[in-house]
């Protein structure tokens, strides 16, 4: 079987090649950062609005989610960081002129990058049922229109509500009671596709679906291991408190099948040593991994522990923290030392040498911490590595306590936050007891879709309406040809959304574009100027006020619409003072302190610059609400994906010029990668074994159980120092090699990082 290839854009696939870079930041950060943000907000604009970004008094940043330090700096700030408010804050706009100009058709035909970088959505817009263009309309009929489908369902779950990360606390809040108290959990959202495995990890071993390190842990820390993770480009914050650490005596590992140029080498542009010198080296020890073999490594290291303390008892492991906090330590012991070396060479790649080496570190290392992204959570065994970097942790006592945890780092502004207000196909019985109590209704318990099983339940036919607040959910998802033949089976596609994107070409029969604020708008409604407020990647609650004039007067913010499509829709069944959480969003806080713990005094607590910490009971006094009482080891049987002869296995990544589906630019500078994105890293000697060189162009082709045939045509190959076996690309060009069904265990996270490809000349 084949699936047409989709159509490509002249704009992305003249591509450059240049050297790598081995250092991050310095001058070229600080040129580039100056030029996009004068690009799109003007000079004088752009001041204005940087220097009240991550600023007690200002607004969170709506790119990545990594916390502030105690004192932030007057630029708090990193490059990728700028770019996204540049994007936001562009005075670039679109009004209804621009779509009597561009069909839809049209459009579709345009890239993602240039559907970007139009700028910012003004005023509702409808394509009606065989339309060719969208036309303006009221925001009263535009939610009208939605409510009347809404009530025109057979069930409830024929509604799926899908939130991005970017959605506040009190807006996530909002829109779950609104899928609750309409009767659905059909609750989806874009954790499903990045860090569902840590949490489903986590809240196994540890009782907590989060982080247990602050980055005062993170100062403190004696070794600190980076794996699968890209700090300088997908949150570059980061590079400071690494650099911080180092100056501290930390030592740095680093764990990926690429050299990435921010973990070498930072040159932080807040002071003159990183603008004019040679900045600092971060990485101590890199371990050149093989995609998906992390489970391995761990597993490994676990053994080589195990058998340092049989030769010096009571030397090694945390003896008292095992027996008195932890449960499964036995069998997790005795499948540890069953632990082939022939296979763990076979599934990272790595000499016996640079494993002894690290486990060397680690016994040498009182405080350790353990930071990982997307590189361990989208392969099939994801949830089975990270819960093996568990046991590591656990047999040293490196949880709960200071310098020492798990650090999981999300990808996404507030993505942490929109789980903690209820976002969540599978809430817990207690979220939904508390809700119910407070609101006075029986919310549904059946489980509802994640966005795997939403792709196929509108593939299926039993999705009605899609509904997304923010994100592009064509772009972001897996097998993309299936997943916009499935938008498109819907009655109704509706996005709440800043700027216009893929999904808003891929439509249901009738679709609608509810232009919103953003986090650098001003929000007022009835009782004056609104704060918001969001939960960074360490479980830190914080204020974010908005001060730009909005680009259009009429513009409704994320939880104004919530709330008027609230009120329309849901009639005798409406228990929620919608206008009051419409007026002042501090009613809205005063719920959550009732229904979520760790929320108390929600209002009092905002008032404090930085804050306040959500509580977590692993790293609060080391108890762990699980299954046994007690942190658990766990039994994670060998494992690593298996590629056949003659194909490479194919990572999906972000270049340094995006943030997941937004493109900045077509540049990746620290890769040396220019003018286009449509390119494949290969080993060099992978190149030459499958006969292809340096500049030729190739189809990407995957290859998965199914027998259907995926292919992502014409991209060029660029020799680059990966791992042997293992190629890389950027996504979402090669979202289309992803099968909807290869998802990872217990999690069903799509497993973009473990692609089975084929190069085709």
């Amino acid at each position: 079987m084949a699936r047409k290839a989709p159509v490509t854009d002249p704009a992305q696939d003249a591509p450059k090649t240049g050297e790598p870079q081995h250092a991050a930041a310095g001058l070229p950060a600080l040129k580039h950062t100056t030029q996009i943000a004068a690009a799109q907000m003007g000079l004088p604009r752009a001041v204005k609005t940087l220097l009240k970004l991550n600023q007690p008094d200002g607004f969170d940043c709506p790119g990545c989610a990594w916390p502030e330090p105690d004192h932030t700096h007057t630029a708090e700030f990193c490059e990728n960081g700028a770019k996204a408010v540049a994007e936001e804050a562009t005075l670039r706009r679109i009004g209804p002129e621009f779509f009597a100009e561009h069909s839809v058709a049209d459009l579709a035909e345009r890239s993602g990058y240039w559907l970007g970088q139009q700028g910012r959505l003004t005023t509702p817009m409808l394509l009606d049922e065989g339309a060719t263009h969208y036309t303006p309309l009221s925001w009263d009929d535009a939610l009208q229109l939605v409510a009347e489908e809404l009530q025109a369902m057979e069930t409830p779950d024929q509604a799926v509500f899908y939130t991005s990360g970017r959605t506040s606390n009190e807006a996530a809040f909002a829109y779950q009671l609104l899928a609750r108290q309409l009767g659905t959990n059909n609750l989806p959202d874009c954790s499903n596709m990045c860090h569902e495995s840590s949490g489903s990890a986590l809240v196994e071993t540890l009782g907590v679906g989060k982080g247990s390190v602050s980055l005062k842990d993170l100062y403190q820390a004696d070794l600190i291991i980076v794996a699968g993770q890209n700090p300088g480009t997908n949150h570059p914050r980061m590079l400071s408190a690494l650099e911080r650490a180092k100056r501290a005596g930390a030592t740095i590992v680093s764990v990926n099948p690429l050299p990435e140029a921010g973990l070498e080498r930072f040159k932080n542009p807040q002071n003159a040593r990183g603008l004019v010198g040679g900045g600092t080296k971060l990485t101590d020890l890199f371990l050149q991994i093989r995609l998906g073999g992390d489970l391995a490594l761990f597993r490994a290291l676990n053994l080589l522990l195990l058998e340092a303390e049989e030769k010096a008892p009571g030397t090694v492991l945390d003896r008292a923290f095992i027996e008195q906090h932890c449960a499964g330590f036995e069998e997790f012991a005795a499948e540890a030392k069953s632990t082939d070396w022939a296979e763990v060479r076979a599934a990272t790649g790595l000499p016996d040498s640079q494993i002894q080496e690290l486990a060397e570190l680690v016994r040498k290392s009182e405080k350790i911490i353990v930071c990982w992204a997307m590189g361990l959570t989208q392969h099939k065994h994801s949830v089975p590595t990270i819960r093996e970097v568990v046991n590591f942790l656990l047999l040293r006592g490196n949880v709960g306590r200071p310098g020492a945890g798990v650090c999981p780092v999300r990808g996404h502004s507030n993505v942490q936050g929109d789980r903690t207000m209820g976002i969540f196909e599978r809430p817990s019985a207690a979220f939904l007891d508390a809700l119910g109590k407070e609101f006075h209704f029986e919310p549904p318990r059946e489980h509802g879709m994640d966005v795997v099983q939403s792709i196929r339940g509108m593939r299926d036919g039993k999705v009605r309406v899609f509904f997304a607040m923010g994100g592009n959910f064509v772009a972001a998802s897996p097998d993309t040809e299936v997943t916009e033949a499935a938008m498109r089976t819907c009655r109704l596609t509706v996005h709440v959304s800043t700027k216009l994107n893929r999904s808003h070409v891929v439509t249901g029969a009738r679709a609608l574009i509810l232009p919103t604020l953003g986090r650098t708008d001003l929000d007022r409604q009835a009782s004056g100027p609104q704060q918001v407020t969001v939960e960074d990647s360490m479980g830190i609650v914080h204020a974010s006020r908005g001060a730009l004039k909005p680009p259009a007067p009429d513009l409704l913010s994320e939880v104004a619409i919530v709330c008027r499509l609230a009120r329309r829709t849901l009639g005798p069944k409406n228990t929620v003072p919608w206008e009051d959480f419409n007026a002042s969003y501090s009613n809205i806080r005063d719920r959550i302190a009732r229904v979520i713990p760790g929320f108390d005094d929600y209002n009092a607590k905002i008032r404090t610059p930085g804050g306040f910490a959500l509580p977590h009971a692993p790293r609060d006094n080391r108890s762990f609400p699980t299954t046994t009482g007690k942190a658990n080891f766990t039994v994670n049987a060998m494992t690593a994906p298996e590629v056949p002869e003659g194909r490479l296995l194919l990572q999906t990544l972000r270049s340094h010029d995006q943030y997941n589906t937004t493109i900045y630019g077509l540049d990746d500078r620290y890769r040396g990668i220019t003018g286009g994105r449509r390119v494949v890293l290969l080993n060099a000697e992978d190149a030459a074994e499958f006969g292809v060189a340096e500049g030729e162009f190739v189809d990407l082709v995957s290859e998965w159980q199914d027998g259907v045939e995926r292919r992502a045509p014409r991209f060029r190959v660029v020799l680059y120092p990966t791992t042997r076996g293992c190629a890389a690309a950027y996504y979402p060009e090669t979202n289309v090699l992803v099968p909807l069904d290869s998802t990872a265990e217990t999690s069903n996270t799509p497993t973009s990082k473990s692609v089975v490809i084929r190069l085709e000349k």
